[in-house]
């Protein structure tokens, strides 16, 4: 058999390296994927010392003895209905409306306010009768607990706002979409950890 020899006018053959290219935005979607489970490692980590502390109350004051589960479950119910607005901003946005998106992102974030509102409220009134973050582990692994979701929160609207003038300045390109579809996981996932706080810090706790 005789080899074959490659001369200099003998034609190359390249190969398109970007044939099994990833689609655009896919380290964006990938990276925010990996940043939502290390916060849920994170928040698995609060819950754990809560259910290890969540007993020691000092001879201090119990769940049953501070909870107001009324305002907790209207609480509840901003975080919840600010999930269904956002539903209602993706959906506006499937439909190219730029200006609809917008208006659904504004009632999510008053909602986002509504509940850190309250939330605050609850921790100013908890401080104010003494039983304050240094009153007991069972306290301290509330406020931090609670506080840790707040601060998600927190950073969620100032996100929103912040997608909000992008929307207003470039529209509904492909990188503001993968923003909206980013902040919604990342939305989402706050009201799931949230329904873990209200069955598991408040409600059990009051029901001890």
């Amino acid at each position: 058999m005789s080899a074959k020899t490659i001369t200099a006018d003998a034609p190359v053959q390249f190969y398109d390296l970007d044939e099994h290219a990833h689609p655009e935005g896919y380290s964006t979607m990938l990276g925010f994927w990996i940043y939502l489970m290390s916060d849920c490692l994170i928040f698995a980590i609060l819950f754990a010392c809560y259910a290890v502390l969540g007993g020691s109350y000092a001879a201090g004051p119990a769940p049953k003895d501070l909870f107001d589960l009324k305002l907790i479950a209207l609480n509840t119910a901003m975080l919840l209905f600010s999930s269904i607005t956002y539903g209602f901003a993706v959906l506006q946005m499937q439909q190219g409306k730029v200006k609809g998106v917008q208006i659904w992102l504004a009632v999510t974030a008053l909602f986002g306010l509504a509940f850190l509102g309250i939330e605050l409220y609850e921790f100013h009134h908890l401080i104010e009768i003494g039983a304050g973050p240094q009153r007991s582990a069972f306290l301290s692994s509330f406020f931090t607990l609670v506080g840790t979701h707040g601060l998600h929160v927190t950073f969620g609207i100032i996100w929103l706002v912040t997608l909000m003038f992008q929307l207003s300045k470039h529209g509904l390109i492909a990188a503001n979409k993968r923003r909206v579809m980013c902040l919604s996981m990342f939305w989402h996932f706050l009201d799931v950890v949230w329904i873990g706080v209200f069955t598991f810090v408040y409600l059990m706790g009051v029901l001890r």
